[in-house]
């Protein structure tokens, strides 16, 4: 339990930051990253902010090390013993909100936490980690695509992962007030610490490099979709509940703010602009209606793997779509 290696972590971390900022530039073939390395008492971080681009409207890359004497009671579920205790932690934050409303918004996070509990005897475990994606208009060989990958993501490490970490995702980007998903959902786990740290890490770094081969598949095929006013319009109001997501339930926004962190960073994921619109509703047939809410409602929670002659089918569809 007490084997592991912090430096391994950040280390892997930070080359990932690298390989994610490097594809996204290269991809976006306009704008670059702007690099902000920060410190403040007992943490540090580099958050970096790629904005106005060809592509990307705005990208956030960060990672940090943060410490403190009283772990905050949002880092964990399930062990709450170790609240109020020494504790140091280290993760990297992604979120891609492109400027076509074609392509979905992304999102990565992985974080690994060490603990001294009461008798002073250190823990440690992977947390808080995973991967989703948001649509704004949906189509089926995208949500396919996506959840293939992350599903041979989870396969070597054991053949119900995939199922359990989709549910957990489903479950845990929810929007509660609002009675419907934040997206079509992906992967999350959390309090990971078996069977031992190799094994756990090695998960989370495939978790972490497959994330870019799940999504730049999605954005290649959707960057040259042409858009009006009216599907900005959509991305805007879809936008909001992002938001609403982000600043009420994420638990790493509010584990950001509970441990003193930087707060520019922690907010580094909101969209530049969002547009709430009281109460309004999709026209019945449209494509705002049709395209997106009917595709979250039928994928989301349920799992895809349950029809393997439609993901078959839809899988062909996609790798014939991206020749």
């Amino acid at each position: 339990m007490n084997e592991y290696n912090f430096q391994l972590v950040l280390s892997f971390f930070s080359k990932l930051q690298n390989k994610i900022c490097d594809t996204l530039i290269q991809v976006d073939n306009h704008s670059v990253f702007k690099k902000d390395i920060w410190s403040k008492k007992n943490c540090q971080g580099d958050t970096r902010i790629l904005k106005n681009g060809k592509i990307f409207e705005k990208a956030s890359v960060s990672t940090s090390d943060i410490s403190g004497n009283s772990l905050p009671n949002t880092s964990t579920n399930k062990n709450k013993n170790f609240l109020n205790c020494l504790y140091r932690a280290t993760g990297i934050s992604v979120i891609v909100h492109p400027k076509n409303p074609y392509i979905p918004t992304s999102h990565l996070n992985l974080r690994f936490f060490l603990v001294y509990d009461s008798q002073n005897l250190l823990k440690w475990w992977f947390g808080g980690g995973g991967f989703d994606l948001t649509p704004y208009y949906g189509f089926t060989e995208d949500v396919v695509h996506w959840h293939q990958t992350a599903e041979q993501i989870c396969r070597p490490f054991g053949v119900d992962l995939y199922k359990k970490y989709k549910k957990w995702c489903d479950d845990y980007f929810f929007i509660k007030h609002r009675n419907e998903p934040r997206g079509i959902g992906g992967l999350f786990f959390d309090d990971v610490n078996k069977p031992n740290f190799h094994h756990v890490f090695s998960f989370t770094k495939s978790v972490g490099d497959g994330y870019i081969k799940a999504y730049l598949p999605i954005v290649n095929l959707r960057k040259s979709y042409t858009w009006s006013k009216r599907e900005r319009d959509f991305q805007l109001y879809r936008r909001s509940r992002y938001v609403e997501f982000n600043l009420l339930l994420d638990r790493g926004t509010i584990f950001g703010i509970q441990s003193q962190g930087r707060i520019e960073s922690i907010l580094s994921s909101m969209p530049p602009i969002v547009k709430w619109k009281y109460n309004w509703k999709p026209r019945p047939k449209s494509q705002e209606n049709t395209g997106n809410l009917e595709l979250i409602a039928k994928y989301s929670p349920k799992d895809v793997t349950t029809n393997p002659s439609l993901i078959c089918k839809e899988a062909r569809a996609c790798a014939e779509a991206r020749v």
